[in-house]
């Protein structure tokens, strides 16, 4: 890459100083939180000391059950060939790009106080469960998670090469032992990270299935501390609190990493040797299942809650929508623009400037962007423009992975015969990069647009009353317990979603120059 972007010329300049606006600006959010933390007490009430051990506590329950069980689900899916595995696979990711809130209606919905689960325990005669408090949060977590946990693992069982699956099945009782083990072990370390890092940040699911104080999490605290008690400088202590939290286990996640050393065989991955017998084939069947009803049933009750709902739409929907629209297209351009310029960039810092929001969290962030805006003006004046900028840092790290790799392999595969022809600067930007990442961008701008349409946290931390996006109103929906509305506004934040993903993806895909 250091190659193709040196080729590049005038282009690189650019995305080093972007490199470094982005970490001043998100310097300057955290000294703003220093700063106002600064005039606190040291010490943390016994609020803030439970808030930090249910934050760690509900993240570590939440890796733990979403990797352990997506082990057995990625095993089956591995080494069984069915019709429809395909089109089960991508389904099974639908909830990494469906709205937060959305995922908590349907979890609701099915294991809710009115909700399928109990109804069928009610039958039984057998006591009902409840969904809020820790259990809620873990729910949640691994409903949103799971997925997760499957596409990595699952990563990791089709890239051992089938040279040596098919050496192991000779070698009787030795599968486990010589490939499956060895291969966990390089590949759940990085896992459970991942999924921890995301639950640390968690702020909706504690939010609506927190269920009190016991269920606080430190991002929680932190919007009560500014919305409702306006203590600033306590909200800025416990956003310190949570940003050395989220950098200590991001460093030991950066420190984790392994190669996975299965070798290359003949380039054949992806093919397994499923075992013999009816067990084996009847729990792997069974897994498959279960993952697919827990993961599908609350999209499906998503959609059939949402269409009796639609009646009962709020008078403000179409302005809602459109805000929402509009700051997600804000911020699918603004974070397709400024991964676009690090990748062409290059070099260490830019690859730290794509990845440094991952160590941050976007709440702390907006606290610090809430503070230096304070004293300014009204904070809540400018929510719909800082939610776009923040939500455009959230969906960075994930756009620049994307952009920034199909850069390396056009350079890597055209840079020698561009530079043979003279193509330098904004004449090989033109002529040859941008038309082969037509696809690239597409996707990861249609990522970006449908994480940004579903954000509640840093609308909910700005809004004022004239500023309702489609999640902010689902939320005050669900508060004021209009459940039959909150599920029409459901259904139409996931075809917003949804359609801002399709439009960006188709629009990459036609007539791209791969």
């Amino acid at each position: 890459m250091a190659r193709g972007a040196q080729s590049l010329g005038r282009i690189r300049a650019p995305g080093l100083a972007l490199a470094l606006a982005i970490a001043g600006f998100l310097g300057a959010a955290v000294w703003a939180v220093a700063a106002k933390a600064a005039g606190r007490p040291g010490h943390l009430s016994a609020a803030d000391w439970s808030a930090l051990r249910f934050t760690i506590l509900q993240a570590a329950l939440s890796a733990a059950l979403s990797v352990g069980l997506a082990i057995p689900v990625a095993r089956a899916l591995a080494r069984r060939r069915f019709a429809g595995r395909g089109v089960l696979i991508t389904l099974l990711g639908a909830p990494f790009i469906l709205p937060v809130i959305v995922a908590v209606l349907g979890l609701i919905a099915v294991f809710g106080r009115s909700g399928l689960l109990n109804e069928l325990l009610a039958l039984a005669h057998l006591p009902q469960v409840s969904i809020y408090g820790l259990a809620g949060v873990v729910l949640g977590h691994l409903f949103l998670n799971l997925p997760l946990g499957i596409r990595l693992i699952l990563q990791g069982w089709q890239a051992i090469p089938s040279e040596r699956v098919r050496l192991a099945v000779e070698l009787e009782g030795s599968r486990w032992r010589l490939l499956e083990w060895p291969m966990l072990q390089s590949v759940l370390p990085g896992a459970l990270l991942a999924v921890f890092l995301i639950c640390l940040t968690s702020f909706t699911v504690a939010l609506t299935l927190g269920g009190g104080p016991k269920a606080t999490t430190l991002e929680l605290a932190i919007y009560q501390a500014v919305r409702f008690d306006f203590d600033l400088a306590k909200a800025a202590q416990l956003a310190l609190l949570q940003l050395a939290l989220g950098a200590a286990f991001s460093a030991v996640a950066y420190r984790s990493g392994a190669a996975l050393g299965m070798g290359s065989g003949l380039d054949r991955r992806g093919i397994s040797v499923a075992p013999t017998g009816r067990l084996p084939a009847l729990a792997d069947s069974l897994w498959i299942m279960l993952a697919a009803a827990f993961l599908l049933l609350p999209l499906v009750m998503v959609v059939a809650d949402g269409i009796g709902g639609l009646a009962d739409l709020p008078s403000g929907i179409g302005m809602a929508a459109l805000r929402s629209v509009a700051v997600a297209l804000a911020a699918a351009a603004l974070s397709v623009a400024l991964a676009l310029a690090l990748a062409l960039g290059g070099g260490p810092l830019a690859t730290l400037a794509g990845s440094l929001p991952l160590a941050t969290s976007a709440l702390v962030v907006g606290t610090g962007v809430f503070l230096m805006l304070h004293g300014l003006t009204n904070p809540t004046r400018a929510a719909l423009p800082v939610t776009a900028a923040l939500n455009a840092l959230v969906g960075l790290p994930f756009v620049f992975r994307g952009i920034s790799s199909a850069v390396e392999e056009i350079e890597a595969n055209y840079g020698r015969l561009a530079a043979s022809l003279g193509l330098f600067g904004r004449a090989r930007l033109r002529l040859l990069i941008l038309p082969r990442l037509r696809r690239p961008l597409g996707f990861a701008a249609g990522l970006a647009a449908a994480m940004s349409v579903g954000d509640l946290g840093v609308i909910l931390l700005f809004s004022g009353g004239d500023q309702e996006t489609l999640p902010l109103m689902m939320y005050r929906l669900m508060g004021a317990y209009r459940m039959d509305a909150a599920a029409g506004v459901a259904l139409v934040l996931v075809m917003v979603s949804l359609a801002l993903f399709w439009l960006f993806d188709r629009g990459g895909r036609t007539n791209a120059d791969a």
